[in-house]
């Protein structure tokens, strides 16, 4: 696939997000921010046995975290917490198709940083 058309998937997820908003009856939540470029993102989980039953996300930032969150909010729904805490980076260059540069790298990551901390701070929710 070319870069053109990894740019319009980015483009396309951060217009019509998938899993955008917040659980009401969340099991565990956290709130992230990138102090480099002032993206934010919220993301509220429920956890059973085991099990993401379901995720959302919400908060501001760039076509890129918002593209990422998206894509790995629909990735991680359903698995076992023990397969998404071993996802990285890596990950998040799959779902996207493209590699960023470094200091959006930072942006693209902001989910699993979220997410990580939702799954160590349960309800109660952490913020960085």
């Amino acid at each position: 696939m070319s870069d053109a058309l990894y740019r319009d998937l980015i483009l396309e997820e951060y217009k019509h997000p998938h899993n955008h908003g917040r659980l009401e009856k969340a099991t565990h939540a956290a709130t992230t921010r990138n102090s480099s470029c002032g993206d934010e993102l919220a993301v509220t989980l429920d956890v059973a046995n085991g099990t993401i039953r379901d995720v959302r996300f919400d908060g501001t930032g760039c076509a890129i975290s918002q593209a990422a969150a998206s894509l790995f909010t629909e990735r991680i729904k359903g698995l076992p917490v023990a397969d998404v805490e071993r996802m990285d980076g890596e990950e998040i260059v799959r779902l996207l198709g493209v590699r960023p540069n470094p200091m959006r790298m930072k942006c693209a990551t902001l989910i699993l940083k979220a997410v990580a901390q939702a799954l160590a701070g349960g309800k109660k929710g952490v913020r960085s």
